[in-house]
């Protein structure tokens, strides 16, 4: 009998968090094109914010940019009690520290963020990038209104903080525009230098790079379609993690990919109608973006995007040629479409603001053996964990099975042979962390 009970109120409690939160959808409903639209006109309207641009004037340049995005997010903050801590956060850069950098500059990023009632040191961050540029990397003083590189994703990070304000939530989020992304990333190598040195956990970045446009330059127009960029494994991994890879897998299975499979799969269950892509790379090919230092740092680091980019759009002089009209200009951008992105990332902060941390160790065995066996560490504040499994060849995470508040457990039927595994922690209102592929074994 004590069994059988056991076994119906895993059962129960498997049905319940499989259930949609309706906060999420809350959430999805909140978020407004219109406001969208405001913030990005405002941000090409300062004419140029390229990185050495204007700092003084109060309508022309970075300064002016930085100092509205501040005030914005501090307008967000008094709204809700002042449940923002906004702030500055900046790096002096000399001349000549590439060939973008011709005078000696302050890269200043612009940080809010929504404390964590458990996890205060714990953050999942949205980024956009404040700054902009034409043909010319170099030339600060040209119009570069850069309404959807990166105005749209400026914008959408100042709406997410909107929406979400009005929640609380057990690790905190951080919503921050970064600067100098356009001349060389630093931005972001500043800020995941200062996370290092304040001893910051970072669940992972959710960097917004264009999300505005929805018509390609291939003549493709879609408005569902977006991509998720992650590299395969952190570049920080040490010699024997990469031999551990030959003979246990894991090419695909790094902490950004998984990242990248969360978003995937939270969109795929609250947001049907949208198609994300999950685009096994870095970021496109041959080119960056502000979730590359965050890597490069040893952090979990996704970029999210429009699927269908113009490139008569971006980084161009505003002008007409051969009749085609160049120029990151307003009218380029589809303000509904950068609505939908802005609440796939904002539904994404708010379920792993609400979940609880990820198991930090997670064992596998079952070598030789018609199951396979798991042992992992406990999570504070873990109600229980639940097992993943896939094909080795399927990109995404196939099958699940809720095992309840335990740190081992036996798939039996299963050979470890033929499929890859991983542990997600879950909380007590069904939200999961992201899954964590095994990093050791348990004999």
């Amino acid at each position: 009998m004590r069994k059988r009970l056991l076994f119906l109120a895993l059962l129960c409690y498997a049905f319940s968090v499989a259930q949609s939160d309706a906060r999420i959808y809350e959430i999805i409903d909140a978020v407004s094109a219109e406001r969208i639209e405001n913030d990005v006109t405002t941000l090409a309207n300062f004419g140029t914010r390229h990185t050495l641009s204007d700092t003084v004037s109060q309508t022309r340049g970075i300064g002016a940019a930085r100092r509205w995005i501040k005030s914005e997010f501090e307008k967000t903050s008094a709204a809700c009690n002042h449940c923002l801590e906004v702030s500055y956060q900046k790096n002096l850069v000399p001349k000549g520290d590439n060939d973008r950098i011709v005078n000696d500059v302050w890269v200043v990023n612009v940080l809010a963020v929504k404390r964590g009632t458990k996890y205060p040191n714990r953050y999942i961050i949205m980024s956009g990038d404040i700054d902009s540029r034409v043909s010319d990397p170099n030339n600060f003083t040209s119009d570069s209104p850069g309404a959807n590189d990166n105005a749209s994703g400026m914008a959408g990070t100042l709406e997410a903080a909107r929406v979400l304000s009005k929640y609380n939530f057990e690790n905190s989020i951080l919503f921050v525009g970064l600067s100098g992304e356009e001349q060389g990333l630093y931005g972001g190598k500043g800020l995941a230098a200062y996370a290092k040195e304040q001893g910051w956990e970072i669940a992972g970045i959710l960097n917004n790079d264009m999300i505005g446009n929805i018509t390609g330059v291939d003549g493709v127009v879609s408005n569902v379609d977006f991509r998720i960029f992650s590299e395969p494994v952190p570049p920080t991994e040490t010699e024997k993690e990469r031999r551990s890879r030959r003979f246990y897998g894991g090419e695909v299975d790094g902490i950004s990919r998984q990242l990248a499979r969360y978003v995937y799969k939270n969109v795929r269950r609250y947001m049907p109608e949208m198609n994300p892509m999950l685009i096994y790379r870095l970021d496109r090919f041959g080119r960056g973006g502000h979730h590359r230092p965050f890597n490069d740092a040893g952090f979990a680091g996704i970029r999210i995007m429009e699927s269908h980019e113009n490139y008569t759009q971006q980084h161009q002089d505003i002008r007409t040629e051969n009749g085609i009209a160049y120029g990151d200009v307003l009218e380029h951008v589809n303000f509904d479409y950068a609505k939908k992105l802005t609440a796939v990332n904002a539904i994404n902060l708010a379920a792993i603001a609400w979940a609880p941390p990820a198991p930090k160790e997670v064992k596998i065995g079952g070598i030789v053996q018609p199951s396979a066996k798991f042992q992992w560490s406990p999570v504070e504040g873990a109600v229980g964990y639940k097992i993943y499994w896939r094909d080795t060849t399927s990109p995404t995470w196939d099958h699940s099975r809720y095992v309840g508040d335990v740190t081992e457990y036996t798939l039996n039927g299963i050979v470890i042979d033929n499929y890859f595994f991983g542990i997600a922690a879950v909380g007590k209102d069904g939200f999961e962390s992201p899954v964590v592929f095994p990093n050791g074994i348990f004999r």
